[in-house]
Parts: C-alpha cells; sequence; structure tokens
C-alpha cells in the first residue's frame, strides 16, 4: 500500500502533502495502523521493541487514540505494543460511546492531532453479555447500566438469526460505533480532510491477537 493511502479505503487517492505535514512528523494513518499491527505482533510473540519506549513528558507526541473497554484483561497500551506517550486511550464498559468519550476522542484527534482512531472490542465481553441477556429476558437494568445497555443493544442478533453469538455481537458493536465516530462533527471533518482514520479491532483474550475489523 502506498505511504498517504487510508487504511480503511485503498481505493483513495493519496494524502496531499499539504495533510501531512499537518501531522508535524507524526505518522500518517497508513503508518499508524502499521505501527499498533506490529506492536501487537511483538506481543503476542514475546518480542520486545528493539527502538525502545517512548517516556513520554513535554515532548510526548501521540499517533493514535484508542476507544477500549474497561475490562481488566485488555490492558490496551501493551497489547499494542505501545510505550508511554504513545497512544491515548478513552475506556468505558463495552466501549460504549456518550458525550465524554466522544469528545474526548476528539480532544485528541484536534489538539492532540493524532491520525488514528481505533475501537477495540474483545471476546467474552461482560458488557455485551449483559446486553445479550437483557434483550433475550427483556429485563433492564436500574441505573445508570441501563444506558450501556441501551447503546449495546442494537447490535445483539435476534435469537433466531444465523450467528447468534457474543463474538458476533461484539463484532456488531465494534462496526456500530466506528460508523458513529465517522459522523462525530469534528471526526468527519478530519476524514474529510484526510487526516485521520476511523477503524475497528476484535482483542482474542487467549491470545492476544488483534483482528482488525
Amino acid at each position: 500500500m502506498e505511504p498517504g493511502r487510508l487504511f480503511s479505503d485503498p481505493t483513495a487517492a493519496p494524502i496531499p502533502s499539504q495533510r501531512v505535514a499537518w501531522f508535524l512528523g507524526r505518522p500518517d494513518p497508513v503508518e499508524a495502523l502499521a505501527r499498533l499491527r506490529a506492536g501487537n505482533a511483538r506481543f503476542t510473540s514475546g518480542t520486545p521493541d528493539p527502538g525502545g519506549a517512548p517516556r513520554g513528558g513535554v515532548d510526548s507526541r501521540p499517533f493514535a487514540v484508542v476507544v477500549g473497554c474497561i475490562d481488566a484483561r485488555v490492558p490496551v497500551e501493551a497489547v499494542f505494543g505501545q510505550g508511554v506517550g504513545a497512544i491515548c486511550v478513552v475506556r468505558s464498559a463495552g466501549h460504549v460511546l456518550d458525550r465524554a468519550v466522544t469528545g474526548s476522542v476528539e480532544f485528541a484527534v484536534t489538539d492532540l492531532r493524532v491520525s488514528l482512531v481505533v475501537v477495540l472490542g474483545h471476546d467474552d465481553c461482560r458488557a455485551v453479555a449483559a446486553a445479550d441477556e437483557a434483550v433475550r429476558t427483556g429485563r433492564r437494568p436500574a441505573g445508570a447500566r441501563r444506558f450501556l445497555i441501551d447503546q449495546i443493544a442494537p447490535a445483539i442478533p435476534t435469537a433466531g438469526s444465523a450467528d447468534h453469538s457474543l463474538d458476533a455481537a461484539t463484532r456488531s458493536h465494534i462496526r456500530r460505533t466506528v460508523a458513529t465516530l465517522r459522523q462525530a462533527d469534528y471526526l468527519k471533518e478530519a476524514l474529510a480532510a484526510r487526516r485521520i482514520d476511523v477503524v475497528g479491532g476484535f482483542y482474542r483474550l487467549e491470545s492476544g491477537h488483534i483482528e482488525m475489523l
């Protein structure tokens, strides 16, 4: 793939050079995703990063923001093989979006100038399982948890569908979250200007492998 092309649109024209310059030396969306994929490969193989981990500080320049689940079994920086300062992480149960989460992603894009947004779901997601149970039983939880369930429920396959599984529901929820972020005002502007890309990933707890959707 040529440098400057968006990962999710391989037929698109290269990003104009003035747009690449906007990143102040940071990787474009294609290179940013390549770094995350390489980092995950290191993580699954147990190979340390030969370049060393960034130390962060005032000169830290993150290149991606990851919207992930709160599940403690998914340490986001570790599974992507990134050190301090490389990526921003925003977490909520089931990677559900609200104004704070979306605003944080927009902040990473507009103020921190990251070039890639990743929605990271995982197998055995308990938030998705809770939404599946609520859809099947018709019983929704009380309190603020109801908001989480209501946001995930549209991704739950019907009981009679060909692929009624939590993995299928999680993948559907990831894709819905990606689509929603793509329509957020400032992210839509950045996508149209070809400054960023928004993609989804599915993390396997047992293997540590991340499948890009």
